[in-house]
């Protein structure tokens, strides 16, 4: 891999892609860029060490300056969310520092894919595509694909099958409005609602999925985990590290992220997770989903609730 990834932002999310992304030889080489360049330098050092014997991935931290050449941007800054906040309690704070951030690395990666991880990502990354003059194709927050893997492993357990056997979906926000298309999921193939008229063992029978309990674990689990320990960043981090992978292949994959809505479902001008296909030029399509009536109206619901933080910051 000849790539060259540069994340702002070496707090728990950042090093911990960093390291995910070393370990796996995503990239040639991984560039951590803080305010607290000290931070950036011992995350830098620390990993650069522990991989010397498994990876030939060079990390090493730098200024806005050394994300010259990189294919790829990720953004983690920002505060983190602390016990009882919610996503969007941390809007005002953040799209502050964003747009501190924006002018300073587009200034040098503008070809460069830029993902942005920071909370709420759905503001951040409508903030972004607004107020930057990166191709809004090149412009990706991870949306909803950590509540969709979380989504996955609720339904796998539940019908005790891997979780690469479930498709499903979470939509609209990374936060309280986000919504489960139950109309569009499958297991094995096969619709869940009817998943057991289709098993061949008469005695082998799942009960229905309690659909308040699994989107309350969707929604939930970010703040189950803070409250424990303090912080989320191994799935996510995982996560995207399999992301910045897949926008750096030449195969495309379809996952929830989150983009700019230009009319899809008579939605405009701010950003949620719908079904997205991307690639090493960043958003190639997005899939429209047929949306039951009441599916339909839960997405627009999210919209509203984003449009109406969006106005509130007076941008």
């Amino acid at each position: 891999m000849s790539s060259k990834i540069t994340i702002i932002g070496a707090g728990n999310v950042g090093a911990t892609i960093a390291y995910a992304l070393t370990l796996r030889e995503a990239a040639a080489e991984v560039v951590l860029i803080d305010i607290n360049k000290d931070k950036a330098d011992g995350e830098a050092m620390d990993i650069s060490q522990g991989a010397a014997f498994i990876s030939s991935t060079i990390v090493r931290s730098g200024d806005y300056v050394d994300a010259f050449g990189s294919n790829l941007v990720i953004i983690t800054s920002g505060m983190g969310r602390k016990p009882g906040m919610t996503r969007l309690d941390l809007a005002a704070t953040n799209t502050e520092i964003l747009m501190q951030i924006i002018p300073n690395i587009t200034k040098y990666a503008p070809d460069a894919i830029y993902l942005i991880v920071s909370n709420p990502v759905d503001i951040l990354t409508y903030v972004f595509t607004k107020y930057s003059d990166i191709p809004s194709e090149h412009i990706i927050g991870s949306g909803t694909i950590l509540d969709s893997a979380r989504l996955h492993e609720y339904l796998a357990a539940h019908y005790k099958v891997n979780p690469t056997n479930i498709n499903a979906h979470v939509l609209g926000e990374h936060g309280d409005t986000s919504f489960i298309p139950w109309s569009c999921i499958n297991i094995a193939n096969v619709p869940a609602a009817d998943y057991n008229n289709y098993l061949l063992n008469g005695n082998h029978r799942f009960t229905p999925v309690d659909k308040d309990d699994a989107i309350s674990y969707v929604r939930d689990s970010g703040s189950y985990i803070i409250k424990r320990k303090g912080a989320t960043f191994y799935a996510v981090s995982a996560l995207l590290c399999y992301l910045s992978q897949a926008v750096q292949s030449d195969q495309v994959t379809a996952q929830d992220l989150s983009t700019v809505l230009h009319g899809e479902y008579g939605i405009s001008d701010v950003a949620l997770s719908l079904p997205t296909l991307v690639g090493n030029r960043g958003v190639v399509n997005k899939i429209l989903l047929p949306l039951a009536e009441d599916e339909l109206a839960a997405l627009h619901a999210s919209a509203d609730k984003l449009k109406e933080t969006i106005k509130s910051l007076n941008l």
